[in-house]
């Protein structure tokens, strides 16, 4: 299969679908990772900063090992000043050159608007009539944006993959977001995400696994 993994910001591909990645990878599928924003425009951080979070994007796709990778470079934040009709667009050629079977995208109840933004985007991309090849879309869980989501849109998956054997690696791999990881109870500290993946293993009947909502479903 080809899946899609698309990422609002560097690291929620790792947060909210990071275990999933790894055991897709690992059974021979291809897994392709579409990052929608950067640092470049974002105005309180340095170029340390900046060269910094560039490191630690090549990193992650040489953990990974994705099949291939993309990345819009759009401003962080600033998702607002991008018309729907450039947001959809470019998000559409990658779409079209992938032409996933099954697609990952943020929750859009998230609190982040940048996450809301790149879901109804990408969304607008799944339309049967003109992208016939995805059979899957799927909403991943974010620590620190979906868990603040209005209660009323609270996230409840209905599909959950074993990540047991990867948990560790899921681990390792958020840590190369060294500046994104703090000490619990920080909503992304390790002990939450090893927490989160706990109660979404016990749910599932196995000792670590990753939620998701089917949001459609072709069979």
């Amino acid at each position: 299969m080809n899946i899609l993994i698309i990422s609002p910001h560097p690291d929620d591909e790792t947060l909210g679908a990071g275990g999933t990645a790894l055991r897709l990878l690992s059974q021979g599928h291809n897994v392709y990772w579409l990052n929608i924003t950067c640092i470049d425009n974002f105005s309180p951080a340095t170029q340390e900063q900046k060269d910094k979070r560039y490191a630690q994007i090549e990193a992650i796709k040489a953990f990974y090992n994705f099949t291939d990778s993309f990345d819009l470079k759009m401003p962080t934040t600033e998702l607002d000043t991008i018309s729907d009709s450039e947001g959809i667009s470019r998000i559409s050629d990658i779409i079209n050159k992938v032409k996933p079977e099954w697609i990952i995208l943020p929750n859009p109840s998230d609190i982040h608007s940048d996450h809301k933004q790149v879901f109804n985007w990408c969304f607008s991309c799944t339309k049967v009539f003109r992208y016939p090849f995805i059979k899957k879309i799927l909403t991943m869980e974010i620590p620190s944006e979906t868990d603040f989501a209005n209660s009323d849109n609270a996230f409840v998956p209905n599909m959950f993959v074993d990540i047991t054997p990867y948990m560790d690696k899921k681990l390792d791999a958020i840590q190369i977001y060294e500046s994104e990881i703090m000490p619990h109870p920080f909503p992304r500290s390790l002990e939450n995400i090893k927490a989160l993946a706990t109660i979404r293993g016990a749910t599932a009947g196995v000792v670590y696994a990753e939620g998701f909502r089917i949001i459609k479903e072709i069979f």
